[in-house]
């Protein structure tokens, strides 16, 4: 029975999770942001639920506040060096750090890593359709160029903000919505 349980807990949390990507990414692509009203109760929830969770099978509550704070801190550390230069918001940094909050470091590390390549598809997308992958091309190895040879974050965040109005935005929840749902799925984890 406790096997179960646990079983269905688990269900109930990659589709929790989903639920709140989804939501996370809808808001982003609306408004190119994801709230804090939506991800800063997740994450304590996540923390709180971890906490609840590993209390009742005995392990003890704080050793699921431990995990819990670990997995908030991987979903922060994915996206925090994009966010230092001014790649991405603030929010989904955030959204992030509540998927990790919920599922923890490994999941949260390779949900990371889909969402990082369904970006890169979308966006590669994104401008061959606007026809402008000669000029994102270009501007991509400029970027690099920059990161390289400039190396201050605050530096390279301020012509971030610059050129951000002569690029295409992504609003990067949707890949990060798209990416941890299609791992939740392609590991079984949603059945």
């Amino acid at each position: 029975m406790t096997e179960i349980l646990a079983t269905m807990a688990d269900n109930w949390v990659y589709w929790a999770v989903s639920i709140f990507a989804i939501i996370a990414a809808y808001i982003d692509g609306k408004e190119l942001r994801v709230p804090n009203k939506l991800t800063f109760p997740m994450i304590i929830a996540g923390w709180m639920w971890s906490s609840i969770y590993y209390g009742m099978t005995g392990e003890g509550w704080h050793i699921g506040l431990m995990w819990s704070l670990a997995g908030t801190a991987v979903g922060v550390a994915t996206l925090l060096p994009a966010y230092a230069i001014g790649g991405m918001g603030a929010g989904d940094v955030k959204m992030m750090a509540a998927i990790g909050a919920w599922v923890h470091c490994s999941i949260t590390f390779y949900a990371f890593c889909v969402s990082a390549i369904v970006g890169a598809i979308l966006a590669i997308i994104m401008i061959i359709s606007a026809g402008e992958g000669k000029k994102h091309f270009n501007q991509f190895f400029f970027i690099l160029n920059e990161i390289s040879t400039i190396r201050d974050p605050e530096a390279l965040a301020e012509i971030a903000t610059e050129r951000k109005t002569s690029m295409r935005l992504l609003p990067y929840g949707i890949p990060l919505a798209i990416g941890t749902v299609l791992y939740f799925a392609w590991m079984g984890l949603l059945i």
